[in-house]
């Protein structure tokens, strides 16, 4: 059962990390040059419309998947591996910034383009900028800890 939980943890968080890279390093540098000012938070809008439903279910499961090996394989919260207990408050911490960013700015994006106040909707996006860039940092911390922590 150990494979099975470990395979369905990596394929979520490669499908949540790697969203969020290929998003902040090639779609939004493509958007900008591509499209007018104007355009563009429709474009994200849309975008995240079809991306963040997909990290709820990563994020679902990769606490699942997490917990379960946690207690399988690790013997439970009482393990002294310092890599577990960094990747289990890296991943609480990148799910409360997506919950910020789900729940607040992004909602506020929507209702900015709803009103079609395109000021208000850029200065969300602005808003929008650094929260994705800290969660692709802490994501990629979060690889790099789960594949060379064990050998640390």
């Amino acid at each position: 059962m150990s494979p099975l939980i470990q395979a369905l943890h990596a394929i979520a968080a490669t499908a949540w990390v790697g969203g969020i890279f290929f998003a902040y390093m090639a779609l939004r540098p493509a958007v900008v040059t591509a499209l007018d000012a104007p355009l563009r938070p429709r474009l994200w809008l849309a975008v995240y419309g079809r991306f963040f439903p997909w990290v709820w279910v990563a994020i679902g499961t990769l606490l699942l998947t997490g917990y379960a090996d946690l207690f399988i394989r690790f013997g439970g919260f009482g393990n002294d591996a310092l890599y577990l207990k960094a990747m289990h408050g890296i991943g609480l911490l990148m799910i409360a910034l997506f919950a910020y960013l789900y729940f607040g700015l992004y909602r506020a994006l929507g209702r900015a383009l709803a009103a079609d106040n395109l000021p208000a909707a850029g200065a969300t996006m602005m808003r929008m900028r650094p929260v994705m860039a800290i969660n692709l940092g802490l994501g990629m911390l979060q690889v790099a800890i789960g594949v060379a922590g064990p050998y640390l």
